[in-house]
């Protein structure tokens, strides 16, 4: 039996527009990626880089972050993948891990952040918040396709999932946690906390995307424990649960080393230590060491 409220399931998950048909997964993640790319360039913009730069990066980083996180979903869910010459491709129809996405999104960002000679490190801080609001924007698209739920639910803002969406096992069940919906309201509370400590300018980079990849495992923690949509088990759990788990601890050991005394003390003796209206936030060190020096975007310290 339903509840008497709930979230009714989407009559469609597109529109045909002439002759082809626009899924709102896919529109989702568009508007998703534009949201990143504003939230980015004015973070950066104020943190004395070239606005233009964000721009270029993500026409790198958007294609990278896409095929990445289709492989991630291939690898980690290959009885989920369409049985077609496409099916190991075919976004569209969902299914694109976040983990996957991320790392491919800063391998094709790296490429045209090392030839503008910028700081990769506090470029990624700035870049952190606007990819948690395309990650919120993108989950909308998993509700047009009923897909990422939770358990059954009678709670008024219980999710209808029509039956063809619906797991075997809970056949029965009409309204669902909207897990999705959760993570949405936390990533934009987490995207808000990050563009506010970016502001303040007190922690080194790339402490912030440090704190992005924390933040987001420790949710999807426990977002693991309620989806009930097919997923490949690891003593007796999830396996994304474990990746979560593993990805908390090493994010936790990044900021910790990002911000230790230490480096602090170095970033100071070799003067890459901003203040907190400096181009570089509250210091950063490049990735590849070295003295570094600065840019004409009004970044400290070269990348490489």
């Amino acid at each position: 039996m339903s509840p008497t409220a709930f979230i009714p399931s989407p009559s469609s998950n597109g529109f045909n527009l002439g002759p082809l048909f626009v899924h709102y997964y896919g529109l989702c993640y568009v508007v998703g990626i534009t949201a990143s790319v504003l939230v980015a360039r004015r973070l950066w913009r104020e943190k004395g880089g070239d606005p233009e730069l964000v721009l270029t990066v993500a026409l790198w980083g958007v294609p990278f972050g896409i095929l990445g996180g289709r492989l991630y979903h291939d690898i980690t869910s290959w009885n989920e993948v369409p049985h077609n010459w496409y099916g190991w491709i075919a976004v569209w129809q969902g299914g694109l891990g976040i983990w996957g996405g991320i790392l491919g999104g800063v391998i094709g960002g790296l490429i045209p952040l090392r030839k503008a000679r910028v700081n990769t490190a506090s470029f990624f801080d700035c870049a952190a918040p606007g990819i948690l609001c395309a990650q919120a924007i993108g989950r909308v698209g998993n509700y047009f396709n009923q897909e990422l739920f939770g358990k059954p639910s009678k709670l008024p803002w219980a999710l209808e999932i029509a039956p063809a969406h619906r797991p075997a096992a809970y056949i029965a069940f009409a309204t669902f946690e909207p897990t999705f919906l959760y993570e949405l309201i936390f990533d934009l509370l987490l995207a808000a906390a990050l563009v506010w400590l970016v502001k303040r300018g007190r922690i080194l980079a790339p402490g912030i995307f440090a704190l992005y990849v924390t933040g987001y495992s420790v949710f999807r923690i426990f977002e693991e424990t309620q989806r009930i949509d097919p997923a490949h088990h690891f003593l007796g759990e999830r396996l994304n649960f474990w990746v979560a788990i593993l990805l908390t601890l090493a994010g936790l050991a990044w900021f910790a080393w990002t911000q230790s005394p230490a480096r602090r003390r170095r970033l100071e003796r070799s003067g890459r230590l901003g203040g907190p209206g400096g181009a570089g936030g509250a210091g950063e060190e490049p990735p590849g060491g070295g003295e570094g020096r600065e840019t004409p975007a009004g970044s400290v310290g070269a990348a490489g």
